[in-house]
């Protein structure tokens, strides 16, 4: 692969330049794989761990937090169910947030739909210009489809909207340098 001088030194930082920063895939929540919950561990089909009631819940019948249903969807696509995690994505109640969107780009790349994950990566960017989660996996895609040029464009936009040392930046300058993308 050939780097392009401009980004040579950023993209020779080592992964331990990770740092904590703020949303949309900055914060330190998402420098690590997600922990293997009783979701993963006991629950089956689309169904996600309720600590209040010690069972394994469909997510529209259930009283969890929004939080708590984006930890399952990633927890999920990190174990490579990514149909379970789409069913979970599916019970959220605003389908135009743009993390929801990430995640159904996400979750659409992984099961080998480029075209229908950058659909949704768009909808996300348009939402919320400052995804930086979104711009990371978007650019990860390109660097899957060789697109190289497209994912460096993403990854300088990160850079500009304030996801330097982020793990949406870090790990998507990664990715350009190996050829190497993440499942989380």
């Amino acid at each position: 692969m050939r780097v392009f001088p401009v980004i040579a030194l950023g993209l020779a930082l080592p992964l331990s330049a990770f740092a904590a920063g703020g949303d949309n895939g900055g914060g330190s929540t998402w420098t690590n794989p997600p922990k293997e919950t009783q979701t993963t561990k006991t629950c089956k089909g689309v169904k996600v761990w309720d600590e209040k009631t010690g069972k394994c819940v469909a997510p529209k019948n259930s009283s969890l937090d929004t939080d708590t249903l984006y930890g399952a969807v990633r927890e999920l696509a990190y174990a490579g169910r990514y149909a379970d995690a789409q069913g979970v994505l599916a019970a959220m109640p605003d389908q135009s947030d743009d993390r929801v969107l990430t995640y159904w780009g996400f979750t659409h790349r992984k099961m080998g739909d480029p075209n229908r994950a950058a659909l949704y990566y768009d909808a996300a960017i348009s939402a919320n210009p400052d995804n930086i989660l979104a711009r990371s996996y978007m650019g990860q895609g390109f660097v899957e489809e060789g697109r190289t040029d497209l994912a460096i464009a993403q990854w300088r936009e990160i850079r500009a909207r304030g996801g330097i040392g982020s793990w949406a930046e870090v790990s998507l300058r990664e990715a350009i340098r190996t050829g190497l993308t993440y499942s989380y």
